[in-house]
């Protein structure tokens, strides 16, 4: 395993060093101190202390936790104190009918994830995303945006909308969600859209058989308004911290530094040594206390990816038996569904990370990618989305932190000592046992004379 730190030279370099005294995350309402330790991206001049290895590599370091794109952190939920009125507001409109990932879309764009997106994609927006993997906003600044987040209905819907121009959104259970204001309807074009966002139309693509395939031919964007927080009452909603709630906390904890690493897997130790050796270099850089922000991803994922609650019990055990330090990690899920689109999806993955406040951002083999739906391959070049990280627009202000590394669990065998800890090994054994025991219920009888 090695690890390369992208480093830059700034000439302004804005950077509080305090030492804190650290405290685990224990309540989700935290205090916010009066006066941040982080503002806005401004750089100063900084000479950290390097070791012989950081030397090497060509520049220095940027800013501790920057700013949103688009300055400001969108927050579209609507204040408790106008719930009634706007409740009373959306039932008179016509209806839209979320799918359980449309939902999930509506929960990423709600908590700021996407901004300065304040809604699902009018077509300009779209076309910008789609063609660019970019907005342009209107001071003429860029910001990331690689994956279209857009709304699909189908004729009969567009019909009963007709020409109103604000619709109430539905849950996929009939609950009311929220509102879309100042909508337009456009062409929903699927080839071009598939073909632009995985670089291939075969078949067997997960997200597109699972909400493309089956979507209407139009797509409604416009500004998004969500009654209440989105909440999946599954026993993990207290892990879904918002990027406010995640930026309050940093703040509390005085973090100078914060390094995201995503994860859609188990926890091994490869992870681990890989998390902890960063802690240690950005140490040997200057930092005083650089956070870990251990980020799941918790929207939809392949049928062949261990399920989000069985995720989340590991990573539990892992910070249970000391393998990451809870006193400088902060784990919660990150809401956004998995495309799969490797370095299309990979730039939408750290842009959402700056939008939290992470500054830098640990990338590995084969980001959001996977195996060829239909030949022995990897669907993409595993080395091309750190690659497209260090050169995609928007995402100039974050540090790419990528490493290289390369399971047993479904045999039941014992992992390679120190590979994971051992709490963390039985929770995903005993996972891969209960699957079997339902194949094998599953299995017709055989009948012998």
């Amino acid at each position: 395993m090695s690890l390369t730190i992208k480093v830059h030279i700034a000439a302004h370099f804005n950077l509080n060093l305090r030492t804190a005294k650290q405290t685990k995350l224990t309540d989700y309402n935290v205090k916010i101190r009066p006066k941040p330790i982080y503002h806005s991206n401004q750089l100063i001049a900084f000479q950290p202390k390097m070791s012989a290895a950081v030397k090497s590599a060509s520049s220095a370091i940027k800013s501790s936790l920057i700013e949103p794109d688009g300055g400001v952190l969108v927050d579209l939920v609507v204040p408790e104190s106008e719930r009634g009125l706007r409740t009373t507001e959306a039932e008179s409109m016509p209806k839209v009918k979320l799918t359980k990932i449309d939902l999930e879309w509506v929960h990423v764009v709600s908590e700021g994830w996407a901004s300065p997106l304040r809604g699902f994609m009018r077509e300009n927006e779209y076309l910008q995303s789609l063609h660019f993997n970019c907005l342009r906003m209107k001071d003429g600044s860029i910001v990331n945006m690689s994956l279209p987040i857009v709304l699909a209905i189908d004729d009969e819907t567009k019909e009963r909308i007709g020409s109103t121009t604000n619709v109430a959104l539905l849950g996929p259970t009939g609950d009311l969600i929220g509102i879309l204001r100042s909508i337009e309807i456009y062409k929903h074009n699927k080839e071009e859209r598939i073909a632009r966002t995985w670089g291939t139309t075969a078949a067997g693509l997960p997200y597109v058989e699972e909400v493309i395939t089956p979507a209407g031919n139009w797509l409604v964007g416009g500004d998004l308004e969500v009654l209440k927080p989105i909440k999946y009452n599954d026993g993990l909603d207290h892990y879904r911290l918002s990027p406010q709630q995640l930026r309050k906390e940093f703040d509390n904890r005085q973090a100078d530094a914060i390094f995201a690493f995503q994860l859609r897997n188990p926890i091994h130790n490869g992870h681990a040594l890989l998390m902890n050796d960063t802690r240690r270099r950005l140490l040997e850089m200057g930092y005083k206390n650089p956070i870990l922000l251990l980020h799941p991803l918790g929207g939809f994922t392949k049928a062949d990816d261990v399920p989000l609650d069985v995720r989340m019990e590991q990573h539990s055990k892992v910070l249970e038996d000391g393998v990451l330090d809870p006193e400088t990690t902060i784990v919660s899920i990150f809401p956004s569904p998995m495309h799969y689109a490797g370095p299309t999806e990979v730039q939408w993955h750290a842009k959402a990370r700056i939008n939290a406040g992470a500054n830098f951002y640990i990338v590995g083999r084969d980001p959001a990618g996977m195996g060829h739906p239909t030949e022995k391959r990897d669907l993409y070049d595993p080395d091309h989305g750190k690659k497209v990280l260090s050169m995609a627009l928007g995402l100039e202000k974050l540090n790419i932190l990528p490493f290289r590394m390369r399971t047993f669990a479904r045999s039941g065998e014992n992992p390679p000592d120190g590979f994971m800890c051992p709490g963390g090994w039985k929770v995903l054994v005993q996972y891969y046992e209960s699957l079997q025991a339902e194949e094998a219920t599953q299995q017709p009888a055989i009948l012998t004379s």
